[in-house]
């Protein structure tokens, strides 16, 4: 029997000191948003839901490898004090183990941390910081809206380093007004700091943020292709000859200081989402077997038995707020497959405290979180994990995941493993035209990206796609 792969557990902390213009993700300004949704009871709630996730995986004979990595995403996590992120890595860690040497990773806005915070955090079992520098050009961090200075990022990345703690830097381009100067700026200085990992992501825009919005009516510039392709290009010269690889389309690191638990997101590993919004993925009970793409049948969420998984952090799992899951009052034997009532409540087979008699093997599953923490906190405090909704991914669909995610890695696309699990790989052509391109390399079984292959990722993984048959 092979190896299962990894297990991970990502904690969204929806809070933030304020909401940036150009940010579109799940956050909230206010220290209370109603239901026991608060700042200070957060830590609480999230441990909730992980005793939750636990005895849903329990109910269906699941059983995870100790945890090989945690990460704090946001929001800001560090808005929270130290000891709440240290109380939920412990929950988690009685909950599920810790593997010896497992990555302990929190984000951080440099004007939430200070030395005596980090070294809470590195007490309390932390390994890694990722400070959201941005930029080091002051107008362009005005524009992001974003109230730190360099000098606060400078001062914490030391103040990390000299604690032992792994410092990465995160660092967007193509902000409206931004030149390539003032990207190279932001580039240099966040080598000056000497970290060991920096991850650089093109400003993406959505039309109901702020900045959208001032970009929709003409206040600002939008984005321009050829201007971030110039500032990717750039960052990865300079990135590069300072001895950060590439390791993911928008990662670079020295060799070792890659970030572990985001490879496990690339890998398609196990992952159980903590908090409002929070996803998770789950492969079938055969882990590590791959089945063929095209033998699984497409199965609806709203009828799809959960009980073929080895695993999964569900959405609103029927549980006592202790975290047991509660029997079910009443199964109507006349409702459909993915149908059984509880206290006059229909519930979708994710909810179920009791596995389906029906197997559902060879597929992996995907689920969310509800989003607003009010609805969150209400739906535990019903007994109910609170998951949003869940999907189960076709032989097809796991496969496209596959591809899409092999091809933004340096370390490449198996096309052994993608023979194994569909039964073909790309045509000889297909590949010998990306490679005339200059899009990709192939050495042995792997095909790899080039940086223009980066830069044309979407129609990399089409091409590759189309020539297995699954577009």
């Amino acid at each position: 029997m092979e190896e299962r792969p990894p297990f991970e557990v990502y904690i969204h902390v929806p809070f933030c000191l304020r909401r940036c213009g150009y940010c579109d993700f799940n956050t909230y300004t206010a220290t209370d948003l109603g239901g026991g949704a608060s700042r200070g009871n957060y830590a609480d709630l999230a441990i909730r839901e992980m005793r939750m996730a636990k005895a849903w995986q329990e109910s269906r004979g699941i059983t995870e490898p100790a945890i090989s990595s945690i990460f704090f995403g946001g929001g800001t996590p560090t808005i929270l004090p130290p000891g709440d992120l240290v109380r939920m890595v412990r929950a988690a860690g009685d909950l599920w183990g810790l593997e010896e040497g497992a990555e302990i990773t929190t984000e951080a806005n440099p004007d939430t941390v200070d030395a005596a915070y980090l070294e809470t955090l590195l007490r309390g079992g932390f390994t890694r910081v990722s400070f959201g520098m941005q930029s080091a050009v002051s107008d362009v961090l005005k524009t992001l809206d974003r109230t730190h200075t360099p000098a606060n990022v400078d001062a914490n990345v030391q103040a990390a380093r000299s604690l032992g703690l792994e410092a990465s830097v995160d660092l967007i381009y193509g902000t409206p007004g931004e030149s390539l100067e003032d990207w190279r700026t932001s580039i240099e200085a966040a080598l000056d700091l000497g970290v060991d990992h920096v991850s650089a992501y093109a400003l993406t825009l959505e039309p109901t943020t702020k900045m959208g919005r001032a970009v929709a009516a003409g206040r600002l510039p939008g984005p321009n292709d050829d201007d971030e392709a110039a500032k990717y290009e750039l960052a990865d010269d300079l990135l590069s000859a300072a001895g950060l690889g590439w390791y993911e389309v928008s990662n670079w690191s020295r060799p070792g200081y890659e970030c572990r638990h985001n490879l496990g997101y690339w890998h398609n590993v196990d992952w159980a989402g903590i908090g409002p919004g929070a996803h998770s993925h789950y492969l079938p009970a055969e882990a590590g077997s791959e089945r063929r793409g095209d033998d699984l049948q497409s199965v609806s969420a709203a009828s799809a038995p959960a009980s073929g998984f080895r695993r999964t952090n569900s959405p609103e799992v029927a549980s006592t707020g202790s975290g047991e899951l509660q029997d079910p009052c009443n199964i109507d034997d006349t409702a459909s497959p993915g149908a059984v009532r509880d206290d006059e409540v229909t519930l979708p087979w994710w909810q179920r405290p009791h596995p389906d008699s029906h197997e559902l093997t060879g597929a992996s599953l995907r689920s969310w979180d509800i989003s607003h923490p009010r609805a969150w906190a209400e739906s535990m405090s019903h007994g109910l994990i609170p998951w949003q909704g869940a999907e189960v991914l076709t032989g097809s669909q796991n496969l496209e995941e596959t591809v899409m995610l092999g091809l933004r890695l340096s370390e490449g696309l198996d096309l052994n493993r993608l023979e194994t699990m569909s039964g073909r790989r790309p045509s000889r052509e297909v590949l010998q035209g990306l490679i005339h391109q200059g899009l990709v390399e192939v050495a042995g079984p792997r095909v790899t990206t080039t940086r223009q292959g980066r830069l044309l990722n979407d129609l990399v993984v089409e091409r590759v796609l189309e020539s297995i048959g699954t577009w």
